[in-house]
């Protein structure tokens, strides 16, 4: 993780500047693989959902800042899966502002919260996303996640653009 100028997960996104996170789900760019993007009492909800898990699982989505200057860049972290079909599987995702991607970011953040799964004894992880969203899939290609299927998002309705998705998995070694 030291080797690289990039950033990693150093606070609890509980802890992000509600303006920036705020700004980053109304982009649409940073939104296009989600149903829309988020109004301000949406990102606000979701940063106390966010305060929640930590407090109920230890983990969750954690601030990813770039290391020079400190400033915000999006999220990385774990998340306990709730709907059917995934219910208590232990994901991993990512959002970052537009102006950050393909930078790197993304995947050395996510490599840090696989070793964070690790010593937390987690021994499986899974992340998913549109069939799309061909950047995420690389991230989550890097690293070493094997596509296992596609499945429809219980969460959309029937003949949603974005219900149907890729499913991706890696073993985690403690």
């Amino acid at each position: 993780l030291h080797r690289r100028r990039h950033s990693f997960p150093t606070r609890r996104s509980s802890d992000l500047d509600l303006g920036t996170f705020t700004a980053m789900n109304a982009d649409p760019r940073v939104m296009e693989y989600f149903p829309a993007p988020l109004a301000p009492e949406q990102s606000a909800e979701f940063i106390e959902r966010i305060r929640e898990e930590f407090s109920t699982e230890g983990f969750g989505l954690y601030a990813v800042e770039r290391r020079e200057d400190g400033e915000l860049l999006g999220y990385t972290g774990l998340h306990r899966v709730t709907f059917t079909g995934m219910k208590d599987k232990i994901e991993i995702g990512w959002r970052l502002r537009a102006e950050c991607w393909n930078q790197g970011y993304a995947t050395e953040a996510a490599q840090a919260c696989v070793a964070l799964a690790a010593k937390l004894g987690i021994e499986e992880l899974v992340a998913f996303t549109t069939v799309t969203n061909l950047r995420s899939q690389r991230v989550m290609q890097k690293l070493g996640m094997e596509l296992l299927c596609e499945f429809d998002h219980p969460a959309l309705p029937e003949g949603h653009p974005l219900r149907r998705h890729v499913l991706y998995w890696i073993g985690i070694k403690g």
